[in-house]
């Protein structure tokens, strides 16, 4: 069953049925196929009003509650009808839906999933294109001469292709029927704006126009795109703000810049989390500093970011859905250089900011162009249409790990949007690093962990608003000390050169897993450990004693039972109210206490 549709049962309509809505024999056999026995909330109130009253469609929901199939089963539903009304006369096949998401990665779940409903339809020949998928322009054209119906692409280039052959009849909109935005607010978030204007002159008139605006949040941001590409729209907002509330479980925990490492060490050597894991870093270099600390204690992760090949990223994403892998080093790099504005920041911090910069334009002078120029080349190495924070669609995440905390409180819901899908349960810890400990230990640091506790108040207060509790966490230092000295002997030789050279030889290896290598190890699974995304990157000084955990190391009562291990157990103890503390101060000396006998 997939997941990109795919809604527990919180969302189900059980009122409903498929059968309700008269959809297309074949269509309803690849419904069945997928495993969808019931409508869920948004499909079955979208469904009717997009085929039966034809109207323009903007709704409000959450990830996992179904908004793919309730754009996408209309779309395909239409085409289908209109073509089994063509049967007999010879089918022109003309561009008729556009569908623009925010990244690569969710273009291509689109695309597959579109592509699973029309697995019994093979008859009608309806070509799907995922023009954001890594092909050259010359496959692209070729794909674009035999005129698909269905379009999936971001923004960005659709405007490129669009621009590119203004002067050729190889792309024409006038045909389209149907424009999906999916994860609106993202694609603004992004800047698509200016692009999603630009696409306005490319399209037929409003009135021929069906437009579909999905997004998890319905805010003021809408109405521009509604005036441009809404006729009569229909507003759907699923209450479902209670639905994951007792699923998702939030702990933030204050630590010192090493300590963040510390107790990634315990917490997955010791297999306190149980389940797939996603840890947020904030910089590329970050990840596999990370992966390289990570693996002297032979603790295997992956990395995903903007730097990998589109088919690397997306086969990771595949493996890590399919179990594959169950510890993901993901890179949100929109957290690198966007840092949001705090009510609590005063016009002093504002003035001094101004004055810097002023004073940073006053000392360059002639060489402001050629910093600009190697800015430029530094962002061109990185995908922009990369995407991991949200949209991506990460199944059966037991946890999400903020080991950098993002830089504004809207990422952090992206991020921890990851986990408590669909129902199922999920936990979010969080790094945090005191202002007073910033600056401390200068290889661990971070220039973006500098505002957590600010960032931390935004969050803790957009929680409770959304009726969310987001607790502290304290470890016990006493349990966990006992690793520091491994930890600090694994650190020291993760080298700035190391992660270097691990940057360059992941992206070597990544670039060698083409698509022809990929059928020729489906082909010979004896071989398929070549296309591994965790293997060892080495530091510069291998340690094979650090792999295994001494036995002395253990809380007390894991020595004796392994099993009594849980999630993070190396939390201060609370002492019961009748149960006498004992007292602080010095230990007794036993030579004052003994006694002749």
């Amino acid at each position: 069953m997939s997941t990109t549709t795919a809604a527990s049962q919180a969302y189900l309509d059980d009122s409903q049925t498929w059968d309700a809505f008269n959809l297309d024999p074949r269509l309803v056999q690849a419904i069945d196929h997928l495993g969808f026995e019931n409508p869920t909330l948004i499909q079955s109130s979208a469904i009717p009003l997009a085929l039966e009253e034809k109207r323009d469609i903007i709704a409000k929901a959450s990830t996992g509650s179904g908004k793919t199939g309730a754009y996408a089963i209309p779309i395909v539903h239409n085409l289908l009808v209109e073509y089994s009304q063509h049967q007999k006369s010879a089918i022109t096949h003309s561009i008729k839906s556009i569908i623009l998401v925010p990244t690569r990665e969710l273009s291509n779940q689109v695309h597959q999933f579109i592509e699973k409903l029309l697995i019994y339809s093979t008859n009608s020949k309806i070509n799907i294109l995922n023009l954001s998928s890594n092909l050259s322009d010359q496959v692209l054209n070729s794909y674009l001469n035999n005129k698909p119906e269905i379009i999936i692409s971001t923004p960005a280039k659709l405007i490129q292709t669009l621009e590119k052959n203004v002067n050729t009849n190889l792309i024409d909109l006038s045909t389209v029927k149907n424009l999906t935005i999916d994860e609106v607010d993202l694609i603004l978030s992004f800047g698509y704006l200016e692009d999603l204007q630009k696409l306005e002159s490319f399209l037929p008139i409003k009135k021929n126009l069906q437009t579909f605006l999905m997004s998890a949040t319905v805010n003021d941001d809408l109405n521009d795109l509604k005036t441009r590409f809404c006729t009569k729209p229909a507003i759907l907002k699923l209450n479902d703000e209670n639905i994951n509330q007792n699923n998702l479980i939030q702990y933030y925990a204050k630590v010192t810049e090493f300590d963040k490492f510390l107790f990634s060490y315990v917490i997955f050597k010791l297999n306190l989390i149980k389940g797939k894991t996603i840890i947020f870093v904030n910089n590329i270099d970050r990840g596999y500093r990370l992966k390289l600390f990570f693996e002297q204690f032979g603790i295997r992760s992956c990395i995903l970011n903007s730097e990998l090949p589109v088919n690397s990223r997306l086969h990771i994403v595949e493996e890590f859905n399919k179990n594959v892998y169950h510890l993901l080093i993901a890179t949100d790099e929109t957290n690198e250089f966007t840092l949001e504005k705090d009510e609590d920041d005063d016009e002093e911090e504002a003035g001094e900011q101004q004055e810097q910069e002023q004073g940073q334009e006053d000392k360059e002078g002639e060489s402001k162009d050629d910093t600009k120029k190697s800015k430029k080349s530094k962002k061109s190495k990185k995908d922009k249409e990369y995407g991991v924070s949200r949209g991506v669609d990460f199944r059966n995440v037991a946890c999400v790990l903020n080991f950098d905390l993002p830089t504004t409180s809207k990422a952090y819901i992206h991020r921890i949007g990851r986990t408590a899908r669909a129902g199922k349960s999920g936990m979010a810890l969080s790094f945090v690093l005191p202002i007073k400990e910033f600056g401390k230990h200068k290889t661990a640091s971070l220039s973006t962990s500098k505002k957590d506790e600010k960032i931390l108040r935004r969050i803790i207060k957009q929680q409770s608003k959304n009726g969310f509790e987001i607790k502290p966490y304290q470890f016990d230092m006493n349990q966990v000390e006992g690793f520091r000295y491994r930890a600090e002997d694994a650190f020291r030789a993760v080298t700035q050169t190391a992660i270097r050279e691990a940057r360059i030889k992941e992206l070597k290896n990544e670039l060698m897993n083409s698509d022809k290598l990929k059928r020729f190890f489906e082909e010979n699974p004896q071989d398929l450990a070549s296309l591994r995304h965790d293997k060892e990157s080495h530091p510069a000084r291998v340690q094979s004693h650090l792999k295994r955990v001494p036995e002395y190391l253990l809380p007390e009562s894991a020595r004796q039972d392994p099993k009594k291990l849980g999630f993070v157990p190396f939390h201060k103890n609370k002492v019961h109210k009748n149960r006498k503390r004992k007292p602080s101060g010095r230990k007794s000396d036993p030579l004052k206490s003994f006694k002749k006998k």
